[in-house]
């Protein structure tokens, strides 16, 4: 018997290399209109860091 059933990705966590602020996929970032659940790759390219305005390009995932 064969499943077709997905395994759910792990969320990950994102760090600006400019601030430090950590974004994480499972909290979102409501405040920017990016709910819960949204993988980094689904943010749009034009989004930059609250806190200093870095760009996306500036953060580096985090390895636990």
């Amino acid at each position: 018997m064969s499943s077709t059933a997905q395994v759910a990705l792990p969320y990950k966590m994102w760090r600006c290399l400019a601030c430090g602020l950590i974004y994480d996929e499972a909290e979102g970032w409501p405040e920017d209109g990016i709910p819960p659940g949204t993988r980094w790759e689904d943010i749009p390219a034009g989004w930059c860091c609250p806190e200093c305005g870095a760009r996306k390009d500036d953060f580096e995932m985090i390895e636990f």
